[in-house]
Protein backbone atom coordinates (compact mmCIF):
# COMPACT_ATOMS: atom_id res chain seq x y z
CA UNK A 1 0.00 0.00 0.00
CA UNK A 2 1.49 2.99 -0.89
CA UNK A 3 1.27 6.05 1.81
CA UNK A 4 -1.09 8.60 1.36
CA UNK A 5 0.86 12.19 1.91
CA UNK A 6 -1.10 14.21 4.83
CA UNK A 7 -0.08 17.47 6.49
CA UNK A 8 -0.72 17.74 10.48
CA UNK A 9 -2.16 21.53 11.63
CA UNK A 10 -2.02 21.26 15.12
CA UNK A 11 -2.24 23.28 18.55
CA UNK A 12 -0.21 20.78 20.46
CA UNK A 13 -1.84 20.13 23.31
CA UNK A 14 -2.87 16.51 25.16
CA UNK A 15 -5.18 14.70 22.31
CA UNK A 16 -2.99 16.81 19.04
CA UNK A 17 0.22 14.72 20.92
CA UNK A 18 -1.27 11.20 20.89
CA UNK A 19 -2.78 11.93 16.94
CA UNK A 20 0.55 12.97 16.01
CA UNK A 21 2.31 10.40 17.53
CA UNK A 22 -0.21 7.62 15.97
CA UNK A 23 0.25 9.66 12.82
CA UNK A 24 4.35 9.56 11.90
CA UNK A 25 4.55 5.88 13.09
CA UNK A 26 1.62 4.49 11.22
CA UNK A 27 2.59 2.88 7.86
CA UNK A 28 -0.09 4.28 5.66
CA UNK A 29 0.37 7.96 6.44
CA UNK A 30 3.17 10.08 5.12
CA UNK A 31 3.75 13.02 6.80
CA UNK A 32 5.32 15.89 4.83
CA UNK A 33 4.86 18.97 7.12
CA UNK A 34 3.32 19.98 10.68
CA UNK A 35 1.83 23.76 10.77
CA UNK A 36 0.99 24.89 14.24
CA UNK A 37 -1.61 27.39 15.66
CA UNK A 38 -2.04 28.51 18.75
CA UNK A 39 -5.15 27.58 20.12
CA UNK A 40 -4.88 24.86 23.34
CA UNK A 41 -1.80 26.53 24.12
CA UNK A 42 0.24 29.68 22.99
CA UNK A 43 1.81 29.42 19.68
CA UNK A 44 5.52 29.48 20.61
CA UNK A 45 4.16 26.55 23.10
CA UNK A 46 2.54 24.74 20.61
CA UNK A 47 5.53 24.83 18.22
CA UNK A 48 8.01 23.77 21.54
CA UNK A 49 5.43 20.61 21.98
CA UNK A 50 4.81 19.99 18.81
CA UNK A 51 9.15 19.16 18.48
CA UNK A 52 9.20 17.14 21.64
CA UNK A 53 6.89 15.20 20.85
CA UNK A 54 8.38 14.68 17.56
CA UNK A 55 11.36 13.33 19.47
CA UNK A 56 9.56 10.94 21.63
CA UNK A 57 8.37 9.40 18.68
CA UNK A 58 11.26 8.89 16.99
CA UNK A 59 10.55 10.86 13.76
CA UNK A 60 12.50 11.56 11.30
CA UNK A 61 13.20 15.50 9.37
CA UNK A 62 9.29 16.67 9.06
CA UNK A 63 9.20 19.77 8.40
CA UNK A 64 7.63 22.35 11.59
CA UNK A 65 6.23 26.01 10.98
CA UNK A 66 4.62 28.04 12.94
CA UNK A 67 1.14 30.14 11.64
CA UNK A 68 -1.30 32.15 13.03
CA UNK A 69 -0.75 33.31 16.91
CA UNK A 70 -4.47 34.59 17.40
CA UNK A 71 -7.69 33.55 15.74
CA UNK A 72 -9.09 35.59 12.52
CA UNK A 73 -10.87 38.52 14.43
CA UNK A 74 -11.05 37.76 18.61
CA UNK A 75 -8.60 36.99 21.02
CA UNK A 76 -7.59 34.08 21.51
CA UNK A 77 -8.48 31.54 24.09
CA UNK A 78 -6.34 28.83 25.23
CA UNK A 79 -7.34 25.63 27.29
CA UNK A 80 -4.95 25.17 30.39
CA UNK A 81 -7.52 23.63 32.06
CA UNK A 82 -7.83 20.69 30.41
CA UNK A 83 -4.24 20.49 28.86
CA UNK A 84 -2.17 21.62 31.25
CA UNK A 85 -0.01 25.22 31.69
CA UNK A 86 2.17 23.55 29.35
CA UNK A 87 -0.54 22.12 26.78
CA UNK A 88 1.40 18.82 27.54
CA UNK A 89 0.09 17.64 30.96
CA UNK A 90 2.73 19.31 32.57
CA UNK A 91 5.00 17.14 32.16
CA UNK A 92 8.02 19.16 31.17
CA UNK A 93 9.03 17.39 28.10
CA UNK A 94 12.68 18.06 27.43
CA UNK A 95 13.64 20.75 24.94
CA UNK A 96 14.25 19.70 21.49
CA UNK A 97 16.97 20.21 19.27
CA UNK A 98 14.67 20.85 16.35
CA UNK A 99 13.96 23.65 15.04
CA UNK A 100 11.18 24.81 13.42
CA UNK A 101 11.26 26.32 9.80
CA UNK A 102 11.87 29.63 9.31
CA UNK A 103 8.88 30.72 7.09
CA UNK A 104 5.64 31.26 7.97
CA UNK A 105 2.92 27.79 8.75
CA UNK A 106 0.78 29.23 5.50
CA UNK A 107 4.10 28.98 3.21
CA UNK A 108 4.78 25.70 4.62
CA UNK A 109 1.28 24.95 3.61
CA UNK A 110 1.39 26.15 0.33
CA UNK A 111 5.26 24.45 -0.67
CA UNK A 112 4.10 21.03 0.71
CA UNK A 113 0.97 20.87 -1.73
CA UNK A 114 3.00 22.40 -4.76
CA UNK A 115 5.77 19.91 -4.67
CA UNK A 116 3.93 16.93 -4.26
CA UNK A 117 3.31 14.73 -7.28
CA UNK A 118 -0.12 13.71 -6.01
CA UNK A 119 -2.73 15.87 -4.21
CA UNK A 120 -2.23 15.87 -0.28
CA UNK A 121 -4.85 15.22 2.41
CA UNK A 122 -4.67 17.82 5.21
CA UNK A 123 -5.41 16.75 9.18
CA UNK A 124 -6.34 19.82 10.87
CA UNK A 125 -6.59 19.24 14.49
CA UNK A 126 -6.85 22.80 15.75
CA UNK A 127 -8.40 26.14 15.27
CA UNK A 128 -8.54 26.19 11.58
CA UNK A 129 -7.03 29.58 10.88
CA UNK A 130 -3.97 28.62 9.23
CA UNK A 131 -5.86 26.67 6.69
CA UNK A 132 -8.25 29.51 6.08
CA UNK A 133 -5.57 32.07 5.13
CA UNK A 134 -4.13 29.67 3.31
CA UNK A 135 -7.46 29.67 0.99
CA UNK A 136 -8.08 33.30 1.26
CA UNK A 137 -4.30 33.63 0.10
CA UNK A 138 -3.38 31.05 -2.36
CA UNK A 139 -6.61 30.43 -3.63
CA UNK A 140 -5.11 27.74 -6.43
CA UNK A 141 -4.18 25.45 -3.84
CA UNK A 142 -7.44 23.81 -3.81
CA UNK A 143 -6.81 21.89 -6.77
CA UNK A 144 -3.81 20.01 -4.55
CA UNK A 145 -5.61 19.73 -1.28
CA UNK A 146 -7.36 15.80 -1.97
CA UNK A 147 -9.36 16.25 1.32
CA UNK A 148 -9.62 18.11 4.77
CA UNK A 149 -10.02 15.77 7.51
CA UNK A 150 -11.08 17.94 10.54
CA UNK A 151 -11.36 17.41 14.18
CA UNK A 152 -13.87 19.98 14.93
CA UNK A 153 -17.63 20.67 14.93
CA UNK A 154 -20.66 18.94 16.31
CA UNK A 155 -23.84 17.85 15.46
CA UNK A 156 -25.04 18.13 18.93
CA UNK A 157 -23.88 20.05 22.14
CA UNK A 158 -20.70 21.13 22.63
CA UNK A 159 -18.02 21.48 25.26
CA UNK A 160 -16.26 25.13 24.71
CA UNK A 161 -19.83 26.23 25.41
CA UNK A 162 -23.09 24.65 25.54
CA UNK A 163 -23.32 25.08 21.19
CA UNK A 164 -19.30 25.19 19.78
CA UNK A 165 -16.57 22.40 19.87
CA UNK A 166 -13.24 24.28 20.68
CA UNK A 167 -11.91 24.21 17.19
CA UNK A 168 -14.93 25.99 15.54
CA UNK A 169 -15.28 28.56 18.40
CA UNK A 170 -11.76 29.49 19.11
CA UNK A 171 -11.72 30.78 15.29
CA UNK A 172 -15.55 30.58 14.18
CA UNK A 173 -14.55 32.83 10.53
CA UNK A 174 -11.86 30.58 9.88
CA UNK A 175 -14.06 27.50 9.95
CA UNK A 176 -17.09 28.86 7.95
CA UNK A 177 -14.31 29.84 5.34
CA UNK A 178 -13.18 26.32 5.23
CA UNK A 179 -16.31 24.67 5.31
CA UNK A 180 -17.60 26.75 2.86
CA UNK A 181 -14.89 26.84 0.04
CA UNK A 182 -15.91 23.76 -1.49
CA UNK A 183 -13.51 21.09 -0.33
CA UNK A 184 -14.12 17.58 0.09
CA UNK A 185 -14.20 17.71 4.06
CA UNK A 186 -14.52 14.94 6.72
CA UNK A 187 -15.94 16.66 9.45
CA UNK A 188 -15.10 14.50 12.84
CA UNK A 189 -17.07 15.78 15.64
CA UNK A 190 -17.74 15.38 19.31
CA UNK A 191 -19.49 12.46 18.56
CA UNK A 192 -16.84 10.55 17.78
CA UNK A 193 -14.03 12.11 19.37
CA UNK A 194 -15.57 11.61 22.82
CA UNK A 195 -16.62 7.83 21.65
CA UNK A 196 -13.31 6.26 20.45
CA UNK A 197 -11.45 5.57 23.71
CA UNK A 198 -8.89 3.00 25.29
CA UNK A 199 -9.34 1.75 28.99
CA UNK A 200 -7.60 2.50 31.71
CA UNK A 201 -5.73 -0.88 31.84
CA UNK A 202 -4.17 0.49 27.99
CA UNK A 203 -3.30 3.54 28.81
CA UNK A 204 -1.17 1.60 31.71
CA UNK A 205 0.00 -0.62 29.49
CA UNK A 206 1.35 2.10 27.49
CA UNK A 207 3.04 4.34 30.16
CA UNK A 208 4.94 0.34 31.07
CA UNK A 209 6.17 0.17 27.70
CA UNK A 210 10.33 0.54 26.91
CA UNK A 211 9.21 2.44 23.86
CA UNK A 212 9.52 6.40 24.29
CA UNK A 213 6.16 7.51 22.01
CA UNK A 214 4.14 4.89 24.14
CA UNK A 215 5.15 5.82 27.27
CA UNK A 216 4.22 9.83 26.14
CA UNK A 217 1.12 8.26 25.08
CA UNK A 218 0.82 6.37 28.49
CA UNK A 219 0.97 9.70 30.32
CA UNK A 220 -0.65 11.95 28.46
CA UNK A 221 -3.76 9.16 28.62
CA UNK A 222 -3.14 8.90 32.31
CA UNK A 223 -3.68 13.08 32.75
CA UNK A 224 -6.82 12.45 30.40
CA UNK A 225 -8.63 9.99 32.34
CA UNK A 226 -8.55 12.96 35.91
CA UNK A 227 -10.53 15.29 32.96
CA UNK A 228 -12.87 12.20 31.54
CA UNK A 229 -14.08 11.18 34.71
CA UNK A 230 -16.43 14.43 34.61
CA UNK A 231 -17.26 13.57 30.68
CA UNK A 232 -20.46 11.56 30.74
CA UNK A 233 -19.67 11.04 27.14
CA UNK A 234 -16.68 9.18 28.10
CA UNK A 235 -17.78 5.38 29.10
CA UNK A 236 -16.49 4.06 32.54
CA UNK A 237 -13.07 3.00 32.74
CA UNK A 238 -12.13 4.29 29.44
CA UNK A 239 -10.51 7.38 27.87
CA UNK A 240 -10.99 9.29 24.60
CA UNK A 241 -8.64 9.26 22.42
CA UNK A 242 -9.76 12.55 21.35
CA UNK A 243 -7.61 13.94 18.05
CA UNK A 244 -5.99 10.66 17.53
CA UNK A 245 -9.61 9.58 16.09
CA UNK A 246 -9.35 11.59 13.65
CA UNK A 247 -6.12 10.42 12.45
CA UNK A 248 -7.65 6.94 12.19
CA UNK A 249 -10.79 8.20 10.23
CA UNK A 250 -8.16 9.35 7.40
CA UNK A 251 -6.48 5.93 7.76
CA UNK A 252 -9.51 3.62 8.24
CA UNK A 253 -12.79 5.22 7.06
CA UNK A 254 -14.73 2.19 7.05
CA UNK A 255 -15.66 2.23 10.94
CA UNK A 256 -17.48 5.31 10.55
CA UNK A 257 -21.19 6.44 9.89
CA UNK A 258 -21.53 9.43 7.69
CA UNK A 259 -23.88 11.59 6.20
CA UNK A 260 -23.59 14.01 3.39
CA UNK A 261 -25.04 17.35 4.37
CA UNK A 262 -24.79 21.07 4.79
CA UNK A 263 -22.72 22.78 7.19
CA UNK A 264 -22.94 26.17 8.45
CA UNK A 265 -21.08 28.16 10.98
CA UNK A 266 -23.15 30.26 13.72
CA UNK A 267 -21.07 33.88 13.59
CA UNK A 268 -23.51 36.07 15.37
CA UNK A 269 -22.32 37.24 18.75
CA UNK A 270 -24.39 35.42 21.99
CA UNK A 271 -24.48 31.95 22.84
CA UNK A 272 -24.36 29.83 19.51
CA UNK A 273 -21.38 31.68 18.22
CA UNK A 274 -19.43 28.58 16.98
CA UNK A 275 -21.94 26.07 16.75
CA UNK A 276 -22.01 24.23 13.52
CA UNK A 277 -25.47 23.92 12.25
CA UNK A 278 -25.67 20.69 10.44
CA UNK A 279 -28.84 20.12 7.93
CA UNK A 280 -29.88 16.64 8.53
CA UNK A 281 -33.47 16.98 7.17
CA UNK A 282 -34.60 14.41 4.32
CA UNK A 283 -38.33 15.89 4.42
CA UNK A 284 -39.03 18.45 2.82
CA UNK A 285 -41.68 20.37 5.67
CA UNK A 286 -40.38 23.67 4.23
CA UNK A 287 -38.30 25.39 1.65
CA UNK A 288 -34.63 24.01 2.06
CA UNK A 289 -33.16 25.20 -0.88
CA UNK A 290 -30.44 27.51 0.07
CA UNK A 291 -29.74 25.05 2.96
CA UNK A 292 -29.04 22.73 0.25
CA UNK A 293 -27.07 25.48 -2.09
CA UNK A 294 -24.48 25.63 0.85
CA UNK A 295 -21.17 22.91 -0.17
CA UNK A 296 -22.00 20.08 1.81
CA UNK A 297 -19.72 18.28 4.29
CA UNK A 298 -19.15 14.88 5.10
CA UNK A 299 -20.27 14.43 8.70
CA UNK A 300 -19.30 11.87 11.27
CA UNK A 301 -22.36 10.70 12.75
CA UNK A 302 -20.83 7.62 14.81
CA UNK A 303 -18.08 5.26 14.98
CA UNK A 304 -17.72 1.54 15.59
CA UNK A 305 -14.43 2.53 18.22
CA UNK A 306 -13.16 -0.73 19.39
CA UNK A 307 -11.33 -1.17 15.46
CA UNK A 308 -9.89 2.35 15.93
CA UNK A 309 -8.53 1.16 19.73
CA UNK A 310 -6.75 -1.14 18.44
CA UNK A 311 -5.32 0.67 15.15
CA UNK A 312 -3.98 3.45 18.08
CA UNK A 313 -2.78 0.77 20.73
CA UNK A 314 -0.93 -1.26 18.18
CA UNK A 315 0.87 0.98 16.15
CA UNK A 316 2.10 2.94 19.70
CA UNK A 317 2.59 -0.11 21.28
CA UNK A 318 4.40 -2.10 17.72
CA UNK A 319 2.48 -5.37 18.25
CA UNK A 320 -1.05 -6.56 17.97
CA UNK A 321 -3.47 -6.63 21.11
CA UNK A 322 -5.70 -9.50 22.33
CA UNK A 323 -8.01 -7.55 23.84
Amino acid sequence: MTAQPVILDVDTGVDDALAILLAVRHPALDVRAITCTGGNAPLAQVVANTLAVLDAADAGNIPVAAGAHRPLLEAPQHAAAIHGADGLADLALARSARAPEHGHAVELLRRTLADSAEPVTIISLAPLTNIAMLLRLHPDVTERIARVVMMGGAVGSGNATAAAEFNVWHDPEAAAIVLGDGLDVLMYGLEPFYRVSVTHDDARRLSDSADAGARLAGALLTHLIGIDATEDRVADERVAIGDAGAVCAAIDPSPLVTRLAPVEVALSPGPTRGQTVVDLRTMVGADITAARAIAPATVVLDVDAEPYRRLFLETLLGTSIRS
